[in-house]
Parts: C-alpha cells; structure tokens; sequence
C-alpha cells in the first residue's frame, strides 16, 4: 500500500534515521504514535541468536495526554496468552478483537479484566520479520475509541519498509559484533589502530588508539581529525601517508610519535578488504603497549591445550614473561631443581624442544588471548 508524501516524511526518515539510535525507532514511533492517534504503543525486536534468557528490546512510546501513565507492561500482555506473537502472519495488521480467546469465556473474561485494568480498550498488532535473523512486534492501542481506517491503513503501509529497516539493524548488528570481536581482541593485546588517509587526516580509530593519542580536529570546512602531534611529528606523520599512498602493497613506516617514551607507530600501506562503496584509507597506523593476560586465565588454558600439569603450565606462562628457568622457578616458590624437571616435561608436552622454542609457541597460541 502506498504512502503520502506526508506520511513518508512524517514516517520513513525516522524510520532510516531510527536505526541508529539506541534502542531503535524511539522517533519513528513517537511519529507513528502522533500520525495514528494511538494513546500509547511499544515495539519489541528480538534477535535469533540471542542469549536464552536475553530480554528483547523494547520502545515504549505514549502520546502526550498518557504522558503520565505507567509504560506499557508488554510481559503482563504477553502474560494474557493472547494470540501467539510468533503466530502472527508477517505485514498483516491484527486488531486487539482477533487476539482475543473467545474459544474459553473464563480466560476472555481475564483477559478483558487486565485489559481494561492498563487502560486498553482497542489495539492493533503488527509482525515484521528480518529474514529469520531477527522478528519486531508493535502494537498500538487506543482507550475510549478505536482507530480509523486511515490509521490502520498507515500502520499497514510502514510495515514492508519496517521490514526492510529490521533487515538493515540486524546486518548492522552483526557488522558490531564482528567490529566487538577484533577490538576486543586487540586491545587484550595492547594494540590500537587508526586509518589515515593520504595527508595524514585521522579517518577511524579504535578505542585502544583512541585512550593512547589525543586527537584535534581537522582545521578549516573539511570534516575529519588529526592527532595532536609536536609539529615535527606531524609533517613526518604527513609525509608517511603521502608516500604510502602511492607505494608499493606491503610498504611501511614507523614513526616514533614522542607522545609517550617509546611509543612507536608502524605505518603500513592500507590492505583492508572493504566493500564499495567505501572511503579507502590511504594507511592503517598500528600501535602497541606492553600487556600481558591475567596469568591465571592463560596456564588453565596452556594446561587444557597441552596437558600440562598446572604447575607446569605455571611455568610455561612464567618463561614466556622472559624469565629464566630458575627464574621462574624462583617466581612460583619452586627449586632449580625442580625447575628443570618441569621445564622438561614441558617440552616433551608441547613438542618444543628448548626454551626459545617454547616461548614462540605459548606467545603465538592462545593462551594470550586467555
């Protein structure tokens, strides 16, 4: 069903404009509230891979002459076993009359009771789907008259581009999660990083790179940051990204930022695989601070991977900080002797075949992810 131009405006742009607000569509449903002359209404989305348990989110909007009045309780509705949520044929508009159980008179009776107790008298139910990644039910209701044929026929007319809306926020979501993922990686190893592009202009930065550098913006019209650099710092950094730009694939940099004693950026020619369409950096800035992982979480995990006794996986984790044999020893209140008894059956655990050789493998496997 089509919309007016002034329903589209009233409507659509809040809908693409609500995907990023937190939660979703608090605007599009305060306007839907004010185009349909509801008196209050919610909308619950839930995510097919969420949590068991995992509460959905819900928008509650209420029209200004209810601002008053508690939210809507969508668990005590969802209590009044009214027609299946799940049931609902997707895009279609249920009115409140159709959800009821006029199959069992004592059960309407109690449904009706709870109804009118929350000052619903009239309501319209409508089911969107995402493909299978993600569902949305709104609901609308009214107290002392029902809603027009104009308003349902608003209602019925934003649900396929409601639909389309879910399907782009659960794209989104999953485009968070994998973001989540590597950040949450990085920065358990102490690494941050930025994308510049070819005149040095910050583009995006992580949150590890965002606690470590201070940032100013971009002077002039042009959108965008920089970081605060001593000026020297600066052109060097500018310069890099500049002959980055037009290097050769694999090309790098480092630059000593003198922000921080010892604190180096490695400059790499940008090789991150984006879609179009896209602002391609011209190089990616890598960073880093000396983190380790909590030592406890990393000898259970050396143990479970390898086998290891956790008195030997105590002291793999404790060679791989740069201590010596005995060292290490020392660290966990153990002999040289029994050190080296250890240390032996370690190798001969792991497959290493000296302490060199030992520390890559605890330093490239999981255990610092731990």
């Amino acid at each position: 069903m089509s919309l007016s131009f002034a329903t589209q405006r009233e409507l659509l742009l809040p809908l693409v404009e609500g995907i990023h607000e937190s939660p979703p569509w608090g605007g599009f449903l305060r306007q839907l509230v004010a185009r349909t002359y509801a008196r209050r209404a919610f909308l619950i989305i839930t995510l097919a891979n969420s949590a068991p348990g995992q509460e959905p989110a819900v928008v509650h909007v209420a029209a200004p002459r209810a601002a008053t009045e508690p939210p809507l309780d969508f668990r005590r509705i969802e209590a009044l076993r009214l027609h299946p949520y799940g049931a609902l044929r997707p895009g279609r508009v249920y009115s409140l009359d159709e959800m009821l159980d006029y199959d069992r008179p004592a059960q309407l009776a109690r449904q009706r009771a709870e109804l009118d107790e929350m000052n619903i008298r009239y309501g319209r139910f409508l089911r969107v789907t995402a493909g299978g990644a993600a569902d949305a039910w709104l609901l609308l209701v009214r107290e002392r008259e029902d809603f027009t044929a104009s308003a349902v026929s608003a209602l019925s007319g934003v649900g396929p581009h409601l639909s389309a809306a879910l399907k782009t926020l659960a794209a989104l979501i999953e485009q968070r999660l994998q973001v989540a993922l590597a950040q949450s990686a990085l920065q358990r190893q102490g690494v941050g990083q930025v994308a510049f592009d070819a005149t040095g202009r910050v583009m995006a930065a992580d949150p590890q790179a965002e606690a470590l550098l201070a940032f100013v913006p971009e002077p002039g019209p042009t959108a965008g940051r920089r970081l605060q650099l001593v000026p020297a710092v600066s052109q060097a950094l500018e310069a890099a990204c500049a002959e980055l730009a037009a290097g050769p694939a694999g090309a790098s940099v480092p630059l000593a930022l003198g922000t921080q004693a010892g604190l180096w950026m490695l400059l790499r020619k940008a090789d991150l695989p984006l879609s179009e369409p896209c602002a391609y950096p011209a190089a990616t800035g890598v960073l880093r601070i000396q983190r380790r992982e909590d030592a406890a979480r990393a000898r259970r995990a050396l143990a479970a991977i390898y086998g290891l006794s956790m008195n030997e996986a105590a002291l793999a984790h404790q060679l791989s900080l740069g201590e010596s044999i005995v060292e290490a020893g020392r660290s966990l209140r153990l002999t040289p002797e029994t050190s080296r008894s250890y240390s032996k059956r370690i190798y001969a655990k792991t497959g290493t075949s000296s302490q060199a050789d030992l520390v890559r493998l605890v330093l490239t496997g999981l255990a610092p992810f731990a």
